[in-house]
Formats: C-alpha cells, sequence, structure tokens
C-alpha cells in the first residue's frame, strides 16, 4: 500500500494547447490543463454537471510525446502525483499552486489518424 500515498488518476479532456519548454539540460517539460466532469442529480432530480480543472506537468519522454499527440480538447488518462509549491510575484504577493506531476499518459478519443503508441 506504500505505492498510494500519493497518487492520483485523472480521465478528462485538455483544456489549452501543452506549453513546451526546452530546458537548456536538453530536457523537456510539458504544461497544460485538463478538466474533470462529474455528473449528478441535484434535490429535484435534475441532472448537474460539477468541472474541476488540474494543472499538470510532464517531463522528459512523457513532454516529447505530449508535444506531438496532446492538442486543445483531447482526451486523456493520466496517473501522477500531487505537488504544491509557491512561488512571490512581482509585486512581492506568494501564490500557492498545486500541480499534477504525470509519470504516465494514454490518449484516449481518436482524433484524426493520430495514434501515441510509444
Amino acid at each position: 500500500m506504500s505505492t498510494l500515498k500519493n497518487k492520483v488518476q485523472l480521465i478528462g479532456n485538455v483544456g489549452n494547447e501543452p506549453e513546451i519548454t526546452n530546458l537548456e539540460s536538453g530536457k523537456k517539460v510539458a504544461k497544460f490543463s485538463i478538466a474533470t466532469n462529474e455528473f449528478y442529480k441535484d434535490s429535484k432530480g435534475e441532472k448537474q454537471q460539477d468541472t474541476q480543472w488540474h494543472n499538470i506537468v510532464a517531463w522528459g519522454k512523457i513532454a516529447e510525446i505530449i508535444e506531438k499527440y496532446v492538442d486543445k480538447g483531447k482526451e486523456v488518462a493520466l496517473e501522477g502525483k500531487l505537488m504544491s509549491r509557491s512561488y512571490e510575484t512581482k509585486d512581492g504577493e506568494k501564490r500557492y499552486v498545486t500541480e499534477v506531476v504525470a509519470n504516465e499518459i494514454l490518449l484516449l478519443g481518436i482524433k484524426g489518424d493520430d495514434n501515441a503508441s510509444e
């Protein structure tokens, strides 16, 4: 059970074109968001939708796959861990961010002839 301490699994749709950065070390990093939707019935019996947005970060080979095959709107499944960090804005304001650092991605929903079998 120790592997379940910080594990996140999400299936959702990519909300923006992934931002790919090439680092001086030669490594790539990809950043994007995905939306997950949950449906339920409210007290009146009417169907409701709750959308949650998640910030995703991927490194190395996974970032390369994302660069090649992932676009806005694409449905993906991913697994990773939650990471929190803070930073200071130019105005000295402290901001906090929670991201999912992806260590595995699966491309769902076929868009054209896209096929990432890497």
